[in-house]
């Protein structure tokens, strides 16, 4: 049997790396977190964008580990906060943030607002690197919702059950992972992402 080529998540958050393996888990890959090598360090996500963040995790940690790598910075952009937290997502409530934390913030910044006015959509950007650092494929896609004032639901992680699906009623904190897996702004930039993979395949198989 042939080995399956191996592709190093730069990622140490236990969560998105299960999601991301589901998506790939047809692809033929073997998935593994960047916790398994000692030799990658940290990076530091100083970026001015999800591009470029995902971009820098990717090239980083290809270089590190010798493996192609894939990058992937997400987040939530309410728009009665001009987009924030964006980039800044997972640290929103400073130092030492948690999903709790952040939410609490989140929460305190709408106080004011209408539920007419909480709309928001998440950002996923996925970038490969190979093992010199060069990126070689990236897409960025979306998911629109609304950001609720109770919490709801116990799947996903991060903003999950504060953000509202419309056509669903329900937030991704409610809905099975199964649909998550066809709507989230993850599984759309994943769904896109995999047919740019397929045609290097063979050259992930021959680099090791």
């Amino acid at each position: 049997m042939t080995e399956q080529p191996v592709i190093v998540l730069a990622s140490r958050n236990a969560k998105k790396a299960a999601e991301i393996e589901v998506l790939l888990q047809e692809v033929g890959v073997s998935v593994r977190p960047v916790s398994e090598f000692p030799s990658a360090t940290e990076v530091e996500e100083d970026g001015d964008s999800f591009q470029a963040n995902a971009e820098k995790k990717a090239s980083q940690v290809a270089r590190q580990t010798g493996h192609w790598a894939i990058g992937e910075d997400s987040g939530l952009s309410v728009d009665a906060l001009k987009g924030a937290p964006g980039i800044y997502s997972a640290r929103y409530s400073g130092e030492g943030a948690t999903d709790a934390s952040n939410n609490e913030h989140l929460q305190q910044q709408l106080k004011d607002v209408p539920d007419s006015k909480r709309g928001a959509h998440y950002t996923c950007h996925v970038a490969l690197a190979d093992p010199t650092g060069a990126v070689r494929l990236h897409v960025e896609r979306y998911c629109n919702g609304l950001i609720i004032r109770e919490a709801r639901g116990t799947n996903g992680f991060g903003y999950d059950p504060y953000f509202l699906i419309r056509e669903y009623g329900k937030t991704f904190g409610e809905l099975s992972p199964i649909v998550k897996k066809c709507i989230s702004h993850r599984a759309r930039a994943f769904h896109e992402f995999v047919p740019g993979l397929l045609p290097l395949l063979d050259e992930i198989r021959a680099s090791k």
